[in-house]
């Protein structure tokens, strides 16, 4: 007995309807009275800068920090906050201790950075993953159950020595 075409082409038919369905539903106006995103993304937030930066990370800019500079850049999932200084080796210990970190910091060549990006430049900055002997470690809040930053999805901590007892602390959030 032959067997029947229709059989085999019956169970295709509602996956092909329901991409031709996704693919024209993807293609229509928004209705007049949704708002359509105008802003461009992703974008740097003017205005914004390191007390922005600080205050979604919940970390407090050391008292005699310098070279204290601060970015958001809007995206479309979610913002990304970019924060740097320069202060001591001790105190950047202490910040990366308060992040609680998912390892210690690490000591490496070029360190990579998934979040920033290109970012620092966007502060006249050298990137961290341009930079040789950084180290580097990362923190998930949520992960760690630190109650303070649990919109903190993560951060990426980057400490390079510049002079002295002297560090550049680069810190990458969303």
């Amino acid at each position: 007995m032959k067997p029947c075409r229709t059989a085999r082409v019956l169970p295709s038919i509602p996956a092909v309807t329901l991409a031709a369905g996704l693919t024209l539903g993807g293609c229509t106006s928004a209705p007049a009275d949704h708002g359509a995103r105008t802003v461009s993304s992703p974008r740097w937030e003017e205005g914004a800068g390191a007390p922005e930066a600080a205050a979604f990370m919940k970390v407090q800019i050391p008292r005699g920090a310098t070279e204290v500079k601060g970015a958001v850049r809007v995206q479309p999932q979610e913002n990304v906050y970019l924060l740097s200084f320069v202060t001591t080796e001790r105190t950047a210990q202490e910040i990366t201790e308060d992040l609680h970190p998912d390892y210690p910091l690490a000591a490496g060549g070029p360190s990579s950075s998934s979040l920033s990006g290109q970012g620092f430049e966007h502060l006249d900055l050298t990137p961290p993953q341009e930079l040789t002997n950084v180290r580097t470690t990362s923190a998930c809040p949520p992960c760690a159950g630190d109650s303070r930053r649990r919109h903190v999805q993560a951060v990426e901590i980057h400490i390079a020595a510049t002079s002295g007892d002297r560090v550049r602390v680069y810190l990458t959030a969303y």
